[in-house]
Formats: C-alpha cells, structure tokens, sequence
C-alpha cells in the first residue's frame, strides 16, 4: 500500500510540474488562465444555475486540455525535426486548429448560458 502512496505523490508531482511549466511557458496558456478566471468570477456574479456550472467548466477543461495538447505536440515536434518541414508545418497547424474549435465553441456556449443573465 505504501509504494502507491509513493507512485500516486510522484505521479501528482509531475503533473504539478508541467501545469507549472506550461504557465511558464506558453503564452497562450497563461492568456486562457487568465479568460478561466474572468469567467468563473463572472459565473459568481450571475449565479449560474448547477447545469450552467458544468456547461462553463466543461468548456473551460476543453480548451484549457486543447491548448496544452497543442503546446505539447509543438514541442514535440520541434525536438523531432527542429528545421522546417511541411509535415511538421501541418501537425503543428492542425494542433492550433483543435485550440481555435474549442475556443470557438466555448464562446458559443458562454453566449447561450450569460446572454439569458445579462439581459
């Protein structure tokens, strides 16, 4: 029991550490941080119904994983082949494009659950 304590903490600690080192890092990241917090305040201030929590959370968690997948592949892709190649182009492309969707439907889905609020 003791030596999955012990995987379970390391296993934690590195994950503690790449959510430390992509707010380090990557620009975006911090920038979608940063949106998180406007809208969970915002979300405080309207009083979001329990559904309309999951709804914005939901979409908070896919972008947030959409931008770190995208971080990631770039990196990864960067350390593989470190000169332009138009493969590398493409992966990297449709990497951000899964970012831009979320973010897309996220806005959509914010619009449908604060307009009702705001007006």
């Amino acid at each position: 029991m003791n030596g999955k304590r012990k995987k379970f903490g390391i296993g934690l600690e590195y994950a503690l550490n790449g959510l430390k080192e992509a707010f380090m890092r990557e620009r975006n990241f911090r920038i979608h941080l940063f949106v998180t917090v406007l809208v969970i305040a915002f979300s405080f201030y309207v009083k979001l119904s329990a559904i309309e929590w999951s709804l914005i959370l939901i979409m908070i968690q896919t972008v947030l994983i959409a931008e770190l997948v995208n971080s990631l592949m770039e990196r990864i892709i960067d350390y593989i082949k470190p000169e332009y190649h138009i493969q590398a182009k493409i992966i990297k492309d449709v990497a951000a494009a899964v970012v831009l969707i979320a973010a897309i439907f996220s806005v959509i889905v914010g619009l449908i659950v604060f307009i009702p609020k705001i007006f």
